[in-house]
């Protein structure tokens, strides 16, 4: 149950690129409410100039959100509304906004969305993948154990997938995609969505890798990767799904070798591809911890 009296949280969704995606009840909304919480005053300032919007601003970001959550719930049970923003797109979606939505979820106090721009929705549209059933992960791990292991665990999974991703490490989480998911699974690489320098790349994994390497503006802008997703796996015969002959060579050689050459052996031992051993023996280093 909400309060009545209470103010409301808008959770407003703002341009990720074009000034003009601004809805009008978004603009009404920014205007109408005491407060904007945003993620940077600096960048959500010149948004509210471009819009002729004057309304007060405090930051909301990862650093402070914990801290600023119960000031904004305190305002809002005194009875002032406030907007949620984020820099682009829609706030808590791989951006600041989930714990003040939470606490004031918790708190009784009423939250409005007021939906428009997304980059990953606005991705998956132009994709040319399948948008029936999708999976977000957001923005993979930095390091590149633990990236590769994620992508092991979604090597299986038979919906499309849908990552952000900065631009210096594209390059290298391309090559892992390509390793882990096969060079020719299909993919699109949508860059700088809405903006002047828009693109969207469409291929093979193994071929956007290529095209990351030789062409340095693939790794400018905001990036969104859409892949898609496994083929359905035929019914297992073992535990990797041959009968366990991958495994049997697997758990010795990587006692032994490091990952990549223990997977190379593996595959000619159980006669079945490079990226389905090393696939396999990411995931037995991850359960195992083999080295």
């Amino acid at each position: 149950m909400t309060n009545e009296a209470a103010g409301r949280l808008y959770v407003v969704a703002t341009p990720i690129g074009n000034l003009g995606d601004l809805s009008a009840r978004a603009c009404e909304t920014l205007k109408s409410c005491a407060l904007i919480a945003a993620e940077d005053t600096r960048r959500t300032g010149l948004l509210l100039k471009a819009a002729g919007i004057a309304t007060p601003m405090v930051s909301l970001h990862d650093h402070n959100e914990a801290r600023r959550a119960p000031e904004l719930i305190a305002r809002l049970r005194a009875g002032a509304s406030i907007a949620l923003v984020s820099d682009a797109g829609t706030p808590a979606i791989s951006d600041p906004g989930f714990e003040l939505v939470r606490a004031c979820a918790a708190a009784g106090l009423e939250v409005i969305a007021v939906p428009g721009p997304c980059a990953l929705i606005a991705a998956l549209s132009i994709a040319a993948l399948p948008t029936d059933r999708f999976c977000f992960e957001g923005f993979l791990p930095a390091r590149g154990a633990a990236r590769r292991a994620r992508l092991a665990a979604l090597s299986t999974e038979e919906r499309t997938l849908v990552f952000y991703e900065s631009p210096h490490r594209l390059e290298e989480m391309l090559a892992d995609c390509a390793q882990c998911f096969g060079a020719e699974r299909g993919a699109a690489l949508a860059r700088e969505l809405t903006k002047l320098h828009e693109t969207l790349y469409r291929g093979p994994l193994g071929a956007l890798a290529e095209r990351a390497r030789a062409d340095a503006d693939l790794s400018r802008g905001e990036l969104v990767l859409v892949i898609a997703g496994a083929a359905a796996a035929a019914p297992a015969l073992g535990e990797d799904g041959h009968g366990g002959a991958l495994d049997r060579a697997l758990k010795p050689l990587l006692a032994q070798l490091p990952l990549k050459q223990a997977a190379q052996l593996a595959a000619q031992i159980a006669s079945v591809r490079d990226n389905e051993a090393y696939r396999r023996a990411l995931e037995l280093k991850e359960a195992y911890g083999a080295r």
